[in-house]
């Protein structure tokens, strides 16, 4: 099944009884194998899980680390764009910042970009490595 199609047939999946908002997301691993996640919603809100924390919570639970392109659906005017944690997930384990993403809506709309595109300035473990000792 392609990347597509995993994120519009686990969409369906979605447990969304509260915002109606049902979201689909497929990583695609480095190893080659295609993981899906969808949104599960809880009533003591914020405590749901975003569709592409999903995809990635499956792809790391399989023991693989890296992905290489994102596929993101929802039933909405213009394609839906990750949240900013999502965002932050997805730069954590892309393989590089040229990561393919796809946002697409249930009309056939598609935006594609890079992970760098999607979360520009991205925090990385080169921000962790810095040489503190000067700050003393």
């Amino acid at each position: 099944m392609s990347l597509e199609k995993t994120a519009f047939a686990v969409r369906e999946n979605a447990y969304a009884p509260y915002s109606k908002f049902k979201v689909g997301a497929a990583v695609l691993s480095e190893g080659g194998t295609i993981y899906g996640g969808c949104n599960v919603e809880n009533i003591a809100y914020p405590e749901g899980t975003c569709a592409e924390a999903g995809a990635i919570a499956a792809m790391v639970a399989a023991g693989e680390l890296r992905l290489t392109e994102v596929f993101v659906v929802a039933d909405s005017k213009q394609p839906v764009s990750p949240c900013g944690g999502c965002r932050q997930k997805l730069a954590e384990f892309a393989a590089s910042g040229d990561t393919k993403v796809t946002l697409a809506n249930l009309d056939g709309v598609r935006v594609s970009m890079t992970m760098a595109e999607l979360l520009p300035g991205a925090f990385g473990t080169a921000h962790m490595d810095a040489d503190h000792a000067d700050r003393d």
